[in-house]
């Protein structure tokens, strides 16, 4: 790496680099609460003193994909303190900005925008737990872009080919072409370098003039087959690599000996985990780059919750502890509070020296009983520690590693998995467990009709990204694709044929990656699509119900008025004729559900599709039927309602008809204040009982 000797005339690039702050992490604990937000203004901080020409962040800003209103503010704050001034921007873009910043509705650097006064530019990549999700494909980064006080950049508009176009920039006689890559799915991404289905465009005037500078938020280390990105996949044309996601600071550059760039992984800022990686100190970067010459200065980060850890073996002490003594265990407890006792101290002495250091530190002592031993009361033990230690419910942590003999060669080696908990940085993804489960699950609880890796991802998005139709849009879409498959085959409606026709179809969609891959992207789109339609149905529920209750305020009194009077005034008005025949019973019941039955239609507004119908609780062998026409059923309106004698029952109607008003209210051919204000109070539609009803079951399992 070389150096340089003058870093402050016109020609030098200063950055400040610094990746995964997880803004928001903990941010409801009473003692770790605000750590994030107290290291973030440190780092903005660096920035402003240093007279940085820009911030560049390697992802992971936020905590959560969908972080609080504290935290949005929190952020704003900071970045409006230290990212505004008038001191002016010292370097140019060259690039085309539109493409840059394509998804932006400003597709142009923020110091440029004449509204706004930017000191400092900020440019980030999306990382895994900050990425953009929902029907609209936004993240948190997005807002913080549409407010001007961050560039959003490295985002893929394609994920079947990437092209990523690099932000040019000039600063006298140095430019830099900087990359940027959001984060993606490991093994997708993994796949798509093998593929070669990455490109990184560079620019067509002297290429090597330029230092070429890539932002990844990536796995680096190796956790599975092709669940991390190895550095070989990457252009030789860089010269260096700012790699986020991992959180062990390795911030210094170190070269890649077969592509000879070099490669510097700031870390977090801020602890998530109890692992030795997390035990590091905490550090951002300051990089220098002048022509092809670079130097990063580490800054350490003085705002950072100290943490230590330890580890303590049980069967390396034979002269301490021997299992056959009764009171192993309380020599056990002694020995692990004099351990807890010294790291306090240690942390007490590092404190003094930086007044800006938190003052309850992190402690960690992870101690394996393995050999006979037995673990302690760890609650008893941390309620010694309350008022002393940020994380009391955490500092002991036992565990056991695998004996020796029960190794067995014919097997999986899972000594390293069981000897290290989750807590401590496993990666354990939701995806590799449900393939797991079902690899490991007796026969009759086997998939039959799905595939375990699209199950999995879908799963992982009802986990992570809170899409709660994916597992089910997932099941609908391969149903309907395979009943598709099974109707062009032509196969013969006998069960054993069929089995064997969808066993075939699973296994080469299992081979098709690509296809499954696409499979799941349709699913998830159709999830989307689904909550989105259910906001705009319980908006339209809330304002009829905010109707309903501002007639009854209009017509119900406290001033004693019969209440013959007051329902002619505020409720006979939207009633229709239809109301009459019912009894009083009932009009009770249905005027006491009215509130109820808005947020019912919401909820199951799904089910009155007519996909959805069928899909219900439809088997192949079903499909099949239904694949012929029905000419009752073809033309059958889903409109219809059940009437019943009994006031319980026509409870049941009034809810249910309330829910196909929503339905019915887009229909040109109704009438739409008509048919709402009827339906939502209770007006019932007649049907054949002879005829199909998708209520009909809905209502008979509750009259039971």
């Amino acid at each position: 790496m070389s150096t340089i000797n003058s870093q402050d005339d016109e020609d030098t690039f200063k950055i400040l680099i610094a990746t995964d702050i997880h803004l928001g992490y903990m941010e409801k604990d009473p003692v770790r609460g605000n750590d994030t937000f107290v290291t973030f203004n440190e780092i903005l901080d660096h920035a402003q003193k240093n007279e940085v020409d820009f911030v560049l962040l390697g992802g992971d800003l936020f905590h959560d994909n969908k972080p609080s209103r504290k935290t949005v503010h929190a952020c704003l704050e900071s970045l409006r303190k230290y990212c505004m001034g008038d001191r002016p921007v010292q370097f140019e873009i060259l690039s085309d900005q539109a493409v840059n910043f394509y998804n932006s509705m400003f597709p142009w650097v923020n110091y440029q925008d004449e509204n706004l006064n930017i000191s400092i530019p900020v440019f980030s990549i999306h990382g895994n737990h900050d990425d953009p999700t929902g029907a609209d494909a936004l993240c948190a980064l997005d807002i913080l872009s549409c407010a001007g006080l961050l560039n959003h950049f490295g985002r893929s508009a394609s994920v079947e080919k990437i092209d990523i176009s690099p932000i040019l920039l000039r600063k006298g006689r140095t430019k830099i072409a900087l990359y940027g890559l959001g984060a993606i799915p490991d093994e997708r991404l993994y796949r798509m370098f093998v593929n070669k289905q990455i490109t990184m465009l560079r620019p067509k005037e002297d290429e090597d003039s330029w230092f070429n500078l890539f932002v990844i938020h990536q796995n680096r280390s190796k956790h599975g087959a092709t669940n991390y990105i190895p550095e070989q996949f990457l252009d030789d044309f860089i010269d260096l690599v700012v790699w986020g996601h991992e959180h062990e600071c390795k911030i210094a550059p170190c070269q890649n000996e077969q592509q000879h760039f070099y490669v510097s992984q700031p870390g977090s800022s801020v602890v998530t985990s109890l692992s030795p990686g997390e035990a590091v100190k905490k550090h951002i970067g300051l990089l220098h780059v002048r022509g092809k010459k670079m130097k990063m200065q580490k800054i350490a980060l003085e705002t950072v919750r100290t943490f230590y850890m330890e580890d303590i073996v049980l069967a390396d002490h034979p002269d301490l502890f021997n299992p056959d003594n009764p009171k192993v265990t309380q020599a056990i407890q002694a020995f692990c509070m004099e351990k807890v006792e010294i790291m306090l101290d240690n942390a007490e002495r590092e404190r003094l020296g930086n007044p800006r250091q938190p003052g309850k530190p992190l402690i960690r002592l992870r101690v394996d009983y393995a050999g006979g031993f037995e673990p302690f009361n760890v609650h008893r033990f941390s309620q010694k520690y309350m008022d002393r230690v940020a994380n009391p419910k955490d500092i002991i942590h036992f565990f056991r590693h695998r004996e020796q003999k029960e190794k067995n060669d014919n097997d999986l080696n899972f000594e390293n998995l069981i000897g290290r908990p989750a807590s401590e940085g496993m990666t354990l993804r939701v995806e590799d467990l449900v393939k797991q489960y079902f690899q490991t699950a007796e026969k009759k609880v086997q998939l039959s009709l799905l595939t375990e890796r699209g199950m999995g991802e879908a799963v992982q998005e009802f986990v992570d990204k809170e899409e709660k139709d994916a597992i089910e849009e997932l099941v609908k879409f391969q149903l309907e694709k395979t009943q598709r498959f099974l109707k062009e085959r032509r196969t013969a409606a006998e069960e054993e044929k069929i089995d064997e026709e969808v066993r075939k179809f699973r296994e080469s969609r299992k081979k098709n990656a690509e296809e499954e891959d696409e499979e799941v992207r349709e699913a998830m789109t159709r999830a989307r699509a689904h909550r989105s339609e259910d906001a705009v149905l319980v908006a339209a529920s809330s304002d009829e119900e905010a109707m309903d209750t501002g007639m009854k305020g209009s017509g119900d009194s406290d001033d004693g008025f019969p209440a013959t009077l007051t329902r002619g005034r505020g409720r006979a008005r939207g009633r229709a004729r239809g109301a009459r025949g019912q009894n009083p019973t009932a009009r009770g019941s249905s005027q006491r559900r009215r509130g109820s039955s808005g947020r019912e239609s919401a909820t199951r507004s799904r089910t009155y599709k007519p996909l959805s119908v069928p899909a219900k609780n439809m088997s192949i062998m079903d499909a099949f039927g239904s694949l012929k026409p029905d000419p009752l059923n073809s033309s059958k309106s889903y409109s219809e309602d059940i009437i019943d004698d009994d006031s319980d029952v026509e409870v049941l109607s009034t809810a249910s008809s309330s829910k196909v008003s929503l339905r019915l209210s887009s229909t040109p051919s109704l009438g739409k204040r008509g048919s709402q204000s009827q339906t939502s109070r209770g007006v019932d539609f007649e049907s054949d009982e002879d005829e199909f009803d998708p209520f009909q079951s809905t209502a008979t399992s509750r009259r039971k």
